[in-house]
């Protein structure tokens, strides 16, 4: 079969499994934050697109990492604030506090190497809807040229 007559893909799967990926990244990242914290060993290594949109970090680290920066989350990090687009944490860089905020699609890789499992996300599939389907409209009925009516007259018993 030829490239072109290849199936296209109405349902978006590449960008649905993309989202699940990143929503496992989200739920780490609501545990690490939780009183408990991150249990064990777990540690995570978190890159992302320093110019993806919706992502602040200060001007000094953006001038450093013009295109993409890998920060770790395992002893020091604080103000860890998981949300439903994106997350923000505060990290020391050369001893000074530093807050991140960072969108889950900016990601481009999660990372926990405490027992060596990784994602590798692509920031271009996103939240893609499905091409939107022709409106469904009830099949047209013919008009009717009076009243339905039946009559059970005739089962009837005399």
């Amino acid at each position: 079969m030829a490239k072109e007559d290849a199936p296209r893909d109405l349902m978006g799967y590449d960008a649905m499994h993309q989202d699940a990926m990143r929503e496992l990244a989200r739920m780490a990242l609501l545990r690490a934050a939780s009183p408990e914290g991150l249990p064990g060993e777990h540690h995570f290594y978190i890159s992302f697109l320093t110019g993806a949109p919706g992502v602040t970090l200060p001007a000094d680290l953006r001038a450093r990492y013009p295109d993409e920066m890998t920060i770790v989350l395992q002893n020091q990090f604080w103000d860890l604030t998981p949300g439903e687009t994106g997350f923000s944490v505060t990290l020391q860089f050369g001893g000074l506090p530093k807050g991140l905020s960072i969108p889950y699609t900016a990601i481009t890789r999660f990372m926990d190497p405490s027992v060596q499992f990784a994602l590798q996300l692509n920031p271009a599939l996103t939240k893609r809807t499905p091409p939107p389907v022709a409106a469904r409209t009830a099949p047209e009925t013919p008009a009717s040229e009076g009243p339905n009516v039946v009559s059970f007259d005739q089962f009837r018993k005399r």
